[in-house]
């Protein structure tokens, strides 16, 4: 059934970003109306939003969302060793384990309002099982590396092709991934852009993220990776690479020109002591795309793009002595619109014609108090919590209602097997 959300405080993150008082309609899974009028409207279900927020769900654009069963089993590790204990880990892994993990990071995502995810690891086909449960929106991306290194079955980029061939949920588009520079060669980088040809989808990549690992690739290669995917032709519009620590503004320049887009995981980068915060004014500054990550359970332990927002206004902004080098509404942009734009797809904007994938905010719980439109997004940034997130709408559907999600409670995911 449509739904109309009356009488809430809109924050559009449209091209003016305007934020008022008004009412959006939806109609299917797409938003027909937003404005202060009341529309024309057949029966739908209706919200009543008065002392409420309307806002975009969140985008988070960078998950490994079948590691939510690994929370705790990898903390206080360097990356090196984080990798090697996830090898370890992922070796041993059940389709059993990698469903239940998802269905349950999924679930943790929707509670803290997120509406749609990237995601980067093998046994796509397996995740994509638990995002048709759960209806949120995932763009998928089957890991790729070099065979010598890899724990999949058969050959990582046919895995791949043979899982952006095969049919998926209309929530859901599969892509193909790199798990990063340091397992995988030329050929390899080369074939998965063969690949996003062929099949026109996007590839998600991690790059830059320690020092080791481009100081490693430097003494080999004479050249750092982001020179070097450029000089290779991998770099593109279609590539959104996570991390992006350690770059310099040579690198961003690269970035900004073959429009590849970035994904920032603030958290991640600080929990696994990279040594560095990337550096994003210097990207912003060279227009290129920039969006938030949570990364996984694994090195964040949390799934919740709030907290992502604060701890990275906080990181980036403590880091340059200033405290508005990025300033709020940009935050925000990073994990809405900007995502958006980066998956392009009609997400992360409340706007008419735009997929209808909302939240809804009370104002009433006393850590939001007072909210006002000037104050609005400073609140969500710095001040809201999961439990402030009342409504999720994905793709026109509700999948959280008062407070609580329709389909699971915490209950169902006790004594489950996660590995």
């Amino acid at each position: 059934m449509d739904i109309l959300i009356k009488n809430g405080l809109i924050i559009t993150e449209n091209n003016d970003r305007e934020i008022f008082t008004g009412n959006v309609l939806i109609e299917g899974n797409i938003i027909k109306y937003v404005g202060k009028d009341i529309p024309e409207h057949g029966d739908v279900i209706e919200i009543n939003a008065e002392n409420k927020i309307i806002m975009p769900g969140f985008i988070n654009t960078h998950t490994h969302i079948a590691m939510s069963g690994f929370k705790g089993l990898l903390d206080n590790m360097v990356l090196n060793e984080f990798l090697i204990k996830t090898s370890e880990l992922d070796a041993k892994r059940t389709n059993e384990g990698i469903y239940n993990s998802s269905l349950l990071g999924i679930n943790e995502m929707i509670n803290s309002g997120t509406t749609s995810f990237l995601d980067l690891y093998y046994s796509e086909d397996i995740i994509e099982k638990a995002v048709k449960k759960t209806g949120i929106r995932a763009f998928l991306s089957w890991a790729t590396l070099d065979e010598e290194f890899t724990t999949q079955k058969g050959n990582p980029v046919g895995n791949a092709e043979n899982f952006i061939k095969s049919q998926h949920p209309g929530t859901v588009e599969p892509m193909i991934g790199v798990q990063g520079i340091y397992v995988s060669s030329d050929e390899n980088y080369l074939k998965v852009r063969e690949v996003s040809e062929k099949y026109n989808v996007k590839i998600h990549t991690h790059l830059s993220e320690t020092r080791k690992e481009v100081y490693d690739f430097v003494r080999e290669k004479k050249e750092r990776p982001v020179e070097h995917l450029h000089k290779i032709g991998f770099l593109n519009k279609n590539v959104i690479a996570a991390h992006c620590v350690w770059v310099t503004l040579n690198e961003i320049k690269l970035l900004s020109k073959s429009g590849t887009k970035v994904s920032w995981n603030a958290i991640s980068n600080a929990k696994l002591a990279s040594g560095g915060t990337a550096p994003v004014p210097e990207m912003l500054l060279n227009n290129v795309n920039v969006s938030l990550g949570t990364d996984s359970s694994g090195s964040n332990n949390s799934l919740n793009m709030l907290e992502e927002m604060k701890f990275s206004s906080l990181s980036i902004n403590n880091d340059r002595w200033s405290p508005a080098v990025v300033k709020s509404q940009e935050i925000l942009d990073m994990a809405t619109r900007n995502a958006g734009i980066a998956l392009n797809k009609n997400i992360g904007i409340i706007k008419s014609g735009y997929l209808a994938d909302i939240i809804i905010i009370n104002l009433r719980n006393a850590n939001m108090i007072p909210t006002t439109p000037q104050n609005a997004i400073n609140n969500v940034i710095f001040s809201a919590s999961p439990e402030n997130v009342e409504y999720v709408i994905i793709n026109g559907e509700i999948v959280k209602s008062g407070g609580k999600i329709t389909n699971f409670n915490a209950d169902n995911f006790m004594n489950l097997n996660y590995l």
